[in-house]
C-alpha cells in the first residue's frame, strides 16, 4: 500500500500545521500571562466595602459634599425631633391620624359610589319589570327601550369602574398605612367585606 506523493504531502502538511497551532496557542498564553505580570497597577483602584473592612474603631464615617446642616442654622426641626423622641412619637401619631383621615374618606367614598350604583340597578329592574309587563308598551317603545339599555349599561359600567378606580386607592392607602407601620382602624373592614360579597 503506496501512498501517493499528494496523499503523503497532504499529511504532512495538516501534520505541521497542527504543530505550529499548538506552538503558537502555547506561546501566546505565556504572553498573556507576562503582559499580566508587568501591567502597571493603576492608582484610582476601585475599594469596595462590606462588613468585614468597614471601620469600627470611630463609629463614623467620612462623607463627602457639605456638611449636614443643624437645626439652630434654619433647617426644619424634624431633625431636633429626630433626638427628642416625644416630639418624634407625636409627628409619628400625626402621620398616622392623617393617613387614617385619608383612609377613612375613601372608605366613605366608596360606600356613596356603591350605595349610588345599587340605587340605579333598583331603578333599572323596576322600568324593565314594567316594561316587560305592558306588551302594548313593548311593541310602541322597543325603539326607545334599547336605547334607554344601551345607555344604563354604559353608566353602569362608568360607575363600576369608578368604584373599582376608589378600591385600589384604598388598597394603595393601606399598604402606605403599613409600609409606614399604621395601625388600621378595623370599625369598617367588616361592611366593606359585606359589600364586595353581593
Amino acid at each position: 500500500m503506496k501512498f501517493d506523493l499528494t496523499k503523503r504531502t497532504m499529511w504532512m502538511a495538516i501534520l505541521i500545521l497542527l504543530a505550529a497551532s499548538a506552538t503558537y496557542a502555547q506561546s501566546l498564553g505565556d504572553y498573556a500571562r507576562q503582559a499580566r505580570k508587568d501591567k502597571p497597577k493603576s492608582e484610582t483602584a476601585v475599594r469596595q466595602y462590606d462588613n468585614d473592612n468597614l471601620p469600627a474603631d470611630d463609629g463614623k464615617l467620612s462623607v463627602v459634599g457639605p456638611a449636614p446642616a443643624t437645626a439652630s442654622d434654619g433647617q426644619k426641626p424634624a431633625q431636633a425631633a429626630a433626638s427628642d423622641p416625644k416630639a418624634a412619637q407625636a409627628e409619628r401619631q400625626k402621620a398616622a391620624d392623617d393617613m387614617q383621615k385619608r383612609i377613612d374618606a375613601q372608605r366613605e367614598k366608596i360606600t356613596a359610589l356603591s350605595h349610588e350604583l345599587d340605587l340605579d340597578q333598583r331603578e333599572y329592574r323596576l322600568r324593565a319589570a314594567s316594561f316587560y309587563a305592558d306588551a302594548g308598551n313593548q311593541l310602541r317603545n322597543s325603539a326607545q327601550w334599547s336605547k334607554d339599555d344601551t345607555q344604563y349599561k354604559s353608566d353602569m359600567d362608568s360607575k363600576q369602574k369608578a368604584i373599582d378606580a376608589a378600591r385600589d386607592e384604598l388598597t394603595n392607602l393601606q399598604d402606605q398605612a403599613r409600609k409606614l407601620g399604621v395601625k388600621e382602624q378595623e370599625k369598617d373592614s367588616d361592611s366593606d367585606k359585606d359589600k364586595d360579597k353581593k
